[in-house]
C-alpha cells in the first residue's frame, strides 16, 4: 500500500508545478513589458495634474494680456508725450527767427543821443536807466512790434536777434491806449522772417499758450500753459483808456517779456504780451495779452502816421448793478452801462447823454444812480462797459454816427444819436 500512496502523491503535485512554471513565465514576459511602458513617456492621464496644468495656462495668458496693456500703455503714454514735444519744439523752431530782444537806454537832460554824456566827465557806463522787453518782426521792411511801455523815451534802442545780430533802431510811433509801438531797423537785414499772424477772435479758453521772450534777461526762453480767459478788459499802465478782449493766460510771463508773442499751437501769434497780475511782480500764474486783432488795427497807421485815433464817446461808466435796476425802478431784468460821468463839450454831451446825479450806499456799496443807461448800440445788445467799449474800439472811426438805445433816468426809453470824436491823447 505504501508505493501506491507515493504515486498518488506525485500525481498531485505536477499541477501546481505546472501552474508556478507558467506563472514565472508570464510574470518573466510581463516585466521587461511593464519598464519598457513605464519609460516610453506616457503618462497614466491624473485629474489633477491636468486640472494644475489648466490654470497654469490659464494664469501664463492673463499674465501675457496683462503685459500687453502695460505695453501698450506704456508705448500710448510715450506716443503723446512724443507728439507734446514735437508739436512744442516745431512752435519754438518756427517762430524763433521772428522774435527779438530789445534793449533800451532811456537818457537824461544834455544827452548827445548816443547815449553819452559829453559835457559829465566819468559817469559809468550804464548812468542812462536800462530796460528790455522783447519783440517780433512784423514785415520784410525791418518793423519790428513791441510794447509802448517798453521803448516810451528811449534815447538808444537794440534790437538783438536769435542770431546774435544787434542792429539799432528807431521808434516809428507808439500807442498808449493799447501799448502797442513800432519800431524800424537803423540798416537793412537780409532774410527777415515775418511773424506769422493768426486770429484772435478765434481763441478759446482751454487751447495751448506759448511765449517766447526775455524774462528776467534770459533772451529767446519759451514758456507755454493755457489760454485761462479771454475778453479782459484792461487799462493800460499809462492811459486811461481800456483795452478790450484782452487774453489771458497762465503762461509764465515776467518782465523781460513784455513785447513778445503770445503763440497758439500752429505758431500763429495771437496776442502780445503786455502785463501781469501780481502781488510779487513777478509771474502768479495770470499773464495779459493785447489781442492780435487789435494790433491790425494800430500797426498799420503807427508806420505810416505815427499814431494811432481812436473813436470817442465821451463818457465813463459801469455795468447796472441789480441793487441799481431796483432803486432806479428799471425795468426788471435790465442790462446795460450806466452813464456815471460824460465829458463837458464831448461827442455824448452833444448828443444828449446824461450822468449820474446822486450817489448812495446800498448794502454796504456806493452806487452812482440817475444817469441813462445805454442797452444798445447800432443794433446790438449792451451788457456792460465792455461791450461798448468792444463795439467803439473794433467797429467805429472818429466822425462816425451812432444810435444808442438809452434808458433815462426817469424811466422813459428812446434812442440818442451821437457823432463821435477822437479820443484825446
Amino acid at each position: 500500500p505504501q508505493p501506491s500512496t507515493r504515486k498518488d502523491m506525485n500525481r498531485s503535485k505536477n499541477p501546481s508545478e505546472k501552474s508556478l512554471r507558467t506563472w514565472l513565465i508570464s510574470g518573466a514576459i510581463l516585466l521587461p513589458l511593464l519598464v519598457i511602458m513605464a519609460c516610453s513617456g506616457t503618462p497614466t492621464p491624473n485629474p489633477e495634474s491636468e486640472a494644475t496644468r489648466s490654470i497654469e495656462s490659464v494664469v501664463s495668458t492673463e499674465t501675457t494680456q496683462s503685459d500687453k496693456r502695460a505695453m501698450v500703455g506704456r508705448l500710448d503714454a510715450d506716443s503723446l508725450v512724443a507728439a507734446q514735444e514735437t508739436v512744442m519744439t516745431r512752435i519754438y523752431q518756427k517762430a524763433l527767427p521772428s522774435v527779438v530782444n530789445i534793449q533800451v537806454a532811456h537818457g537824461l537832460e544834455n544827452n548827445n543821443g548816443t547815449g553819452e554824456f559829453p559835457n559829465i566827465p566819468r559817469l559809468p557806463e550804464d548812468f542812462g536807466r536800462r530796460g528790455e522787453g522783447s519783440g517780433f518782426v512784423w514785415d520784410d521792411q525791418g518793423r519790428i512790434v513791441t510794447n509802448q511801455h517798453v521803448v516810451g523815451g528811449a534815447e538808444t534802442v537794440t534790437v538783438i536777434f536769435s542770431d546774435r545780430t544787434q542792429v539799432q533802431a528807431k521808434v516809428l510811433g507808439g500807442d498808449s491806449d493799447s501799448d502797442l509801438a513800432v519800431l524800424e531797423l537803423e540798416r537793412p537785414i537780409e532774410g527777415l522772417v515775418p511773424i506769422d499772424l493768426g486770429d484772435s477772435n478765434d481763441v478759446l479758453v482751454g487751447q495751448l499758450a506759448v511765449a517766447i521772450g526775455a524774462p528776467f534777461g534770459q533772451s529767446f526762453t519759451m514758456t507755454s500753459g493755457i489760454v485761462s480767459a479771454v475778453g479782459r478788459t484792461i487799462r493800460s499802465g499809462s492811459s486811461n483808456f481800456s483795452v478790450p478782449e484782452v487774453i489771458q493766460t497762465d503762461a509764465p510771463i515776467n518782465p523781460g517779456n513784455s513785447g513778445g508773442p503770445l503763440l497758439d499751437r500752429h505758431g500763429q501769434v495771437v496776442g502780445i504780451n503786455t502785463q501781469i497780475i501780481s502781488r510779487s511782480g513777478s509771474n502768479a500764474g495770470v499773464g495779459l495779452a493785447v489781442p492780435i486783432n487789435i494790433a491790425k488795427m494800430v500797426v498799420p497807421a503807427l508806420i505810416q502816421y505815427g499814431k494811432y485815433e481812436y473813436s470817442w464817446l465821451g463818457i465813463s461808466g459801469q455795468a447796472v448793478a441789480p441793487a441799481v435796476v431796483q432803486v432806479m425802478e428799471l425795468p426788471e431784468g435790465t442790462q446795460g452801462a450806466l452813464v456815471i460821468a460824460v465829458s463837458a463839450a464831448g461827442p455824448a454831451a452833444e448828443g444828449g447823454l446824461a450822468g449820474s446825479d446822486r450817489t448812495e450806499i446800498i448794502n454796504g456799496v456806493q452806487y452812482a444812480l440817475g444817469g441813462d443807461t445805454i442797452t444798445g448800440i447800432d443794433g446790438f445788445k449792451v451788457r456792460d462797459m465792455t461791450d461798448l467799449i468792444t463795439y467803439l474800439t473794433k467797429n467805429t472811426r472818429p466822425g462816425d454816427e451812432i444810435i444808442l438805445d438809452v434808458i433815462h433816468g426817469n424811466g422813459t426809453i428812446g434812442q440818442l444819436s451821437v457823432v463821435l470824436g477822437t479820443r484825446p491823447g
